[in-house]
């Protein structure tokens, strides 16, 4: 049995700035800390075993967040760039509104997989293919529970590919994350299958 926890880095300035995020890299907010300290005070409750690894994006927001959740669960992180966000190229850092206004439409031979919304973008297929990638390499790992700090919408292929589904097959999927939540993910010992535990879970931060 082995669970792996996916969790979304808490509250960074480009969130109260209105900015895009991708790789333009920002620190936490003083919210975004005390997120992070809540988050990594459920961890500590919710991680059964002392088997356990602590991985996350090297982009300040997702590295703040592990180094505070490592606190708690007394562990050091380790950075990986695979676990970064998609990054939107030329959008980086613009506001919401540039981002709204320049978005590239999906083309209408519908290969959304290859797709670049913005000049210098990454598609939907490398983001897959890095995150999965990513994944592979910390499961071989063998940790009986691992800790996963990355961001958003990259979570989306993380989830994805730990549910083995294959990149050509993400060209639709978007699951939900909000700054500071949680995913377990889990696989049994019986049969292998692997399965989602809870989804963008939050109320750890309510209290």
């Amino acid at each position: 049995m082995r669970n792996v926890y996916v969790v979304t880095h808490a509250q960074s300035l480009h969130h109260v700035e209105e900015r895009v995020g991708g790789w333009y890299d920002t620190s936490l907010t003083d919210l975004g800390r005390e997120q992070a300290e809540k988050t990594g005070r459920f961890l500590r409750s919710a991680v059964d075993s002392t088997d356990v690894r602590l991985f996350s994006s090297d982009l300040k927001r997702a590295a703040e967040t592990a180094e505070i959740i490592g606190r708690h669960l007394q562990r050091p992180a380790t950075p990986d760039s695979r676990l970064r966000e998609m990054s939107y190229g030329d959008a980086e850092g613009k506001p919401q509104s540039w981002f709204r206004d320049q978005i590239k439409p999906q083309p209408s031979d519908g290969n959304r997989l290859d797709h670049r919304v913005y000049a210098g973008a990454e598609s939907r297929r490398e983001v897959a293919e890095r995150v999965g990638a990513a994944l592979t390499d910390i499961l071989e790992m063998g940790a009986l529970d691992t800790v996963i700090v990355s961001h958003g919408f990259a979570s989306t292929f993380l989830i994805m590919a730990w549910m083995k589904a294959p990149a050509e097959h993400m060209d639709y999927c978007s699951l939900p994350a909000r700054p500071g939540s949680v995913t377990r993910l889990h696989e049994d010992d019986l049969f292998g299958n692997r399965s989602v535990i809870y989804l963008c879970r939050t109320t750890h931060l309510e209290n």
